[in-house]
């Protein structure tokens, strides 16, 4: 088996490039077995992929992660911990914005401390939902005040645009990563976002990768659906009619088949790993809730695309329809169909 490619993203800072997502685990996806997903951690960290993402944010799964920790402490397994990284995130509710003060701050990073069980905590990746509301830059502030004191080692930014990770670099924040939205079907990063990273220092998280499950066999040849189980489907559905809609998407996701036809694997693999090849991309980011898809993860990294392959891909996107806006942008319009569906209010 094909070693997890690594990543150093800041001086003795080292992460697998594919990461664990938490979302699917905080019970909007449907029924969670807690037993089950605690055990698939450590399945998922003895083959090699030992980041996982989080969220204060995500009901449950700070504790959870917590528990598997306590698990493999009990059991002697310290050793196995040793490449752990576990990356959470502060995303204040859009109704506290305007009320956020230092006190709060340091109260939901000292409550993800308690709840992950760790002394400090890897990267907190910081989200806001409403730029009208300026006091993001203090409250980036606030968290570096909380690195400085040892409870943060790494500073990062989660679907912030250009010219608001600008205005946090300049005020003295020092982000390192960014978690974007980034595919196949969208490109956003590439426009503005990708060029300002790579002049300060930044690198790519990246979620989204196989749009909520839309890249994958599952819909290749099917017919064009408009209900669908959960809110990640409406909103990966709503990037697909954004790039030109049903026909597009399908002669996309029919390029992505015929490469993965011609190397065995599958769709979302190959999805996946156009991305990961993408410059500043440092690790991408797969939300599940069950270990399912745990045999492609672990083959993820036995596919290297040559340029047979990114031709073919390539003509394909040439189809695309580039989204409007910079990274975030249409989810940021809580008037518009992206941002109605998101969820504001949720950290308590």
């Amino acid at each position: 088996m094909t070693p997890v490619e690594r990543r150093e993203i800041a001086e003795g800072y080292e992460i697998s490039r594919l990461i664990k997502g938490g979302w699917q685990l905080a019970g909007g996806h449907g029924a969670v077995d807690r037993a089950a997903a605690i055990a698939d951690m450590r399945r998922y960290v003895a083959a090699g992929i030992t980041t996982f993402d989080c969220a204060d944010i995500y009901t449950g799964v700070e504790e959870m992660i917590g528990a598997f920790r306590r698990t493999v402490l009990e059991q002697g397994g310290a050793e196995s911990l040793a490449r752990l990284r576990i990356h959470t995130k502060f995303v204040p509710d859009l109704g506290k914005l305007a009320q956020i003060d230092r006190a709060y701050v340091r109260r939901i990073i000292d409550r993800s401390l308690q709840r992950l069980g760790v002394e400090q905590l890897d990267l907190v990746q910081f989200h806001w939902w409403d730029y009208t509301t300026p006091r993001y830059v203090e409250a980036g502030l606030w968290l570096a005040e909380l690195q400085r004191e040892g409870k943060i080692a790494l500073l990062g930014g989660t679907n912030w645009d250009t010219a608001r990770t600008a205005e946090l670099l300049d005020a003295g924040v020092p982000l390192r990563t960014m978690q974007v939205q980034y595919s196949v079907l969208d490109a956003r990063p590439e426009a503005d976002f990708v060029p300002y990273c790579a002049k300060h220092g930044i690198v790519l998280l990246c979620y989204g990768t196989v749009a909520g499950g839309f890249l994958s066999e599952r819909w290749l040849g099917a017919p064009e659906e408009t209900a669908f189980e959960n809110r990640s489907l409406v909103k990966y559905k709503l990037i697909i009619d954004d790039i030109g809609g049903w026909p597009v998407f399908q002669r996309i996701l029919s390029a992505l088949a015929v490469v993965a036809r011609r190397h065995g694997v599958d769709i979302a693999t190959v999805a996946t790993r156009t991305v990961l090849d993408r410059p500043l991309v440092a690790g991408a980011i797969v939300g599940v809730r069950t270990a399912a898809h745990f045999e492609a993860h672990r083959r993820l990294f036995e596919l290297a695309l040559d340029a047979g392959d990114n031709a073919i891909i390539e003509s394909a996107l040439a189809e695309r329809k580039r989204l409007d806006g910079d990274v975030y942008t249409l989810e940021r319009d809580r008037a518009g169909p992206h941002g109605r569906i998101m969820k504001y209010d949720l950290a308590g």
